[in-house]
């Protein structure tokens, strides 16, 4: 699969705009503020693939890009952005819907913060993951705010917190620095494999 031939096709505000699904799909999802459109620039090498702002919270929509007969998909954040109680109704509607749809997520991809616990919102999207029968891999994004002792401790906490087995991939990532990349890469091309 060629990663860097992705391109963005559409952006669905409300349940009922959601389209029934064709492709696989590989489903990005992470807190407002994880850093999740950098990420997804960084793996796809592209600098403007995934809106990015210094204020969390700017992807409201779920996000359709597309490569090679596979869909990626970037779900709005969770947990951190200032938006009126509304909006973030209107965000879990949107997300719950999308879960719930039968035979639609190939993989999951959680991104969460390296430096910090999981929060409970990310305990729940693991759960949504796991209840959709889908495969997921972990990713600790932020890598490189965080000394080289803390990583071990930091990387333990969230497999123990995410409630991870020997077998879960947890890529440590740093979308500032490219560290990670190729190991997220190569677990998403192999499960696109099978």
């Amino acid at each position: 699969m060629r990663f860097d031939k992705i391109e963005f096709t559409a952006a669905y505000g409300t349940s009922s705009q959601l389209p029934p699904p064709k492709e696989k799909e590989i489903v990005f999802s992470g807190r407002s503020n994880v850093g999740k459109s950098s990420l997804i620039n960084k793996v796809f090498n592209r600098k403007n693939l995934a809106r990015v702002s210094s204020v969390p919270g700017k992807t409201i929509t779920v996000n359709f890009f597309k490569g090679d007969g596979v869909y990626f998909v970037d779900l709005p954040g969770y947990g951190y952005a200032k938006v009126s109680k509304a909006e973030r109704d209107r965000w879990g509607r949107l997300m719950e819907n999308y879960f719930q749809r039968a035979g639609l997520i190939d993989l999951g991809v959680l991104i969460v913060d390296a430096r910090h616990k999981p929060t409970a919102d990310d305990v729940t999207m693991r759960e949504w993951f796991r209840g959709s029968g889908c495969p997921m891999v972990v990713v600790a994004n932020k890598l490189d705010k965080l000394k080289r002792s803390e990583i071990e401790p930091n990387l333990a906490l969230i497999r123990e917190t995410l409630d991870l087995g020997p077998d879960d991939v947890l890529v440590p990532f740093s979308a500032e620095k490219g560290e990670g990349k190729d190991a997220l890469i190569t677990a998403l091309a192999g499960h696109l494999k099978r």
